[in-house]
């Protein structure tokens, strides 16, 4: 068998692998994008995908696409959903800022997949041309922005919050479980008021539901899509009813709603709508960072730091000190929300590099994003699992923090004044004695009196 055949394009003839399914144009990105080894996300495939099949069934009713290349690009389409033709898509990430590689890519695969269905010869454009039927009615530069919202709305909808509200109710049931617990607080990482653990976890759970809050409202702008723009927002070649109909095929997919652009300029030219999203991400990364940081530092020890907090030894810590355990879903979280943050500078700088018609940072912005998604998705589902949902505490611990606690006295300043409260404060630090020595010594309080207020769980109310 040949290990190749020619195919051709504007450029002229070149050689491209006998058993894959892309041709001229995939073939010459494959050379002259020899950059790094981040392959256009699969979902962005998928997409397309999506978008193509859509595509050809609108173009048949519409009349500009006989019904028999529609059934073979359909049948092409159904078969790179199916994940079959997974291994015909090489691309990295590092190409065009429009991402017109990929869209060839995914065009010749249908094209060349379609051809063999036919019993046409490969790399032929016969019956099928990857421009002329393919990509019928469509420009990469309103194809690829609509599968960028596609994808990006699929992953946040199917796999981010369904990741972020397991967290969330297994956070919850931390609060629920120590809800009567009694803990200090602290300011400036220094003792503050008591508390009870449920408290101090009810805080973490107000941050994911606001975070869960802040993603679907992005989310919502992802629905307006570019196709029908076509190369720079005027729509040229495509006809009257093309963008009204896509929404129409496109909407209902695994039961997402989609709306036509109402400007295709703007749609073409910038992705503020995906930064919005990146930035709704970088938001929960760092109400995570803020939740898991503290974790960490609660079950810090386990005889010579806080300790209040004990994690699940999950596996050893060192190749060193034997019986070590480290907090390592704690660390993996952290550095997951700092990939995150840097995810969103570049999506924030990418997104300001629309010259006039057309942004041209557009694989990088969805590489960035979709790679957040993924990472902030499994985070959870790992912390939620291999550290909260077995977490214990030391009560021993607790009590001995609360007991030797001086912020208590805050109590008192209603009673005595905040002057002599201070002072009963200092004088129980300055001779390790507890307020309540410290304020009979002082003569400021009576014991009667002192125990009559400073009630410990009054003050977590």
């Amino acid at each position: 068998m040949e290990k190749t055949r020619s195919e051709f394009d504007s450029i002229g003839e070149i050689e491209v692998p006998a058993d894959r399914y892309w041709g001229a144009q995939t073939e010459r990105a494959l050379l002259h994008f020899q950059i790094g080894q981040e392959i256009m996300p699969q979902e962005i495939i998928f997409a397309l995908a999506l978008i193509k099949r859509a595509a050809a069934q609108v173009n048949s009713e519409i009349g500009n696409l006989p019904k028999n290349k529609a059934k073979y690009i359909i049948r092409a389409c159904d078969e790179i959903l199916a994940a079959k033709l997974n291994d015909h898509f090489p691309l990295t990430i590092w190409q065009s800022g429009s991402a017109t590689q990929t869209n060839m890519n995914i065009n010749e695969v249908i094209a060349n997949r379609a051809i063999a269905f036919a019993g046409g010869k490969l790399g032929s454009k016969k019956p099928i041309h990857p421009n002329d039927d393919v990509n019928m009615s469509q420009s990469t530069n309103d194809v690829f922005p609509t599968a960028m919202h596609i994808a990006t709305q699929l992953l946040l909808t199917k796999k981010l919050l369904p990741a972020l509200g397991f967290l969330r109710d297994e956070l919850q049931q931390i609060e629920k479980k120590f809800n009567k617990v009694l803990k200090i607080g602290r300011t400036h990482l220094q003792d503050a008021l008591p508390m009870t653990l449920g408290q101090e976890f009810s805080g973490y759970v107000a941050q994911i539901d606001l975070a869960i809050k802040n993603i679907k409202a992005q989310a919502e702008h992802l629905q307006n899509l570019a196709i029908g723009g076509t190369a720079i927002g005027t729509g040229l070649n495509a006809p009257k009813q093309f963008a009204k109909k896509m929404v129409e095929r496109l909407s209902g997919f695994m039961g997402l709603k989609f709306k036509s652009a109402p400007n295709k300029f703007c749609a073409l030219a910038s992705h503020d709508e995906l930064l919005m999203t990146s930035s709704a991400l970088k938001t929960l990364a760092t109400a995570l960072y803020k939740i898991t940081n503290d974790i960490r530092w609660l079950a810090s020890g386990p005889r010579c730091g806080l300790g209040e907090l004990i994690l699940p030894d999950n596996e050893p810590g060192s190749s060193i000190m034997p019986g070590k355990v480290n907090p390592t879903q704690c660390e993996v979280m952290l550095m997951v929300c700092a990939q995150v943050m840097g995810n969103d500078a570049v999506v924030s700088f990418a997104n300001s590099q629309g010259n006039f018609e057309l942004n041209v940072f557009k694989p990088v912005i969805i590489h960035n994003v979709l790679q957040s998604i993924h990472l902030l998705s499994n985070a959870c589902i790992s912390f939620g699992c291999y550290a909260i949902r077995d977490l214990k505490i030391n009560q021993k611990q607790l009590d001995n923090f609360v007991a030797k606690s001086l912020m208590q006295v805050t109590v008192l300043n209603p009673i005595i004044g905040y002057d002599k409260s201070c002072a009963i404060a200092k004088y129980a630090l300055l001779n390790n004695i507890s307020l309540r020595e410290a304020s009979i010594k002082l003569k400021l309080l009576t014991a009667k009196e002192f125990d009559s207020v400073v009630r410990l769980h009054k003050l977590t109310s």
